[in-house]
């Protein structure tokens, strides 16, 4: 089957609105000849393309590694490449991307999980700067998402690499989205030594679509607030 025939036909599945039947319809390619569809349905105009297509990558790179590391650690390189100014881009879904690969794949967590959290950071002076700062809210706010979607299964390491405190100052971005995303990410982290900074933003009403199983759903900034601070009171 040709390329473009590939591409099409993993557009049409990835519009499908049942997640799980996109993830069986999609083995029948080889993982290999994947990768360039789904870098393409990333900059798709419908939305839930876009996340299926991010679901799908968490699905195929790790099993691509398994088979070729090097061949995955290239589609990694290509995420952090897009997110780079020289690359001409702006990098849409990348960190979401990256944060779903790594959280089916320990050792590209290993090897990239730094990478993703520097995009949390401020550059800073050149002799200390650890920081790839991300300015655009939409791509901070698939950043955040990517944290809160890594606390599934790391947040040890997240809390260890300081991300709680990366988070705060997200808390009081102009961009509702953000904050949203900031509050359920650090409720994800259990974060409760930082329950206080979530307080002022308990009747936010500010709408935030949010990702999760396969689905969108809208929450306001507040509800997303209410969960987190169970999430964060709650005993594991």
């Amino acid at each position: 089957m040709s390329s473009r025939k590939i591409k099409q036909e993993v557009l049409t599945h990835l519009a499908s609105a049942d997640l799980d039947h996109i993830c069986r319809e999609i083995q029948k390619f080889a993982d290999k000849d994947l990768v360039n569809p789904l870098f393409s349905a990333l900059s798709r105009p419908e939305e839930t393309v876009r996340w299926h297509a991010i679901s799908a990558f968490g699905q195929v790179v790790p099993r691509l590694a398994d088979q070729d590391m090097e061949a995955a650690r290239i589609v990694m390189r290509r995420f952090l490449w897009s997110l780079n100014d020289e690359s001409g881009g702006i990098g849409w879904g990348a960190p979401e991307a990256m944060a779903e690969i790594m959280l089916h794949h320990d050792r590209l967590a290993e090897e990239y999980l730094h990478m993703l959290i520097s995009y949390l950071r401020p550059d800073g002076p050149l002799e200390h700067q650890d920081g790839n700062f991300l300015e655009l809210p939409s791509l901070q706010c698939g950043l955040l998402w990517g944290i809160g979607r890594l606390a599934e299964r790391r947040a040890a390491i997240l809390i260890s690499h300081g991300v709680v405190a990366d988070l705060l100052p997200y808390l009081q971005s102009a961009d509702g989205s953000v904050r949203g995303l900031a509050a359920w990410s650090l409720g994800r982290l259990r974060a409760v030594a930082f329950r206080d900074a979530l307080l002022p933003l308990a009747t936010d009403n500010s709408q935030v679509r949010l990702y999760q199983q396969g689905q969108i759903q809208l929450f306001s900034v507040a509800e997303l607030v209410k969960n987190a601070l169970l999430q964060i009171t709650t005993p594991i």
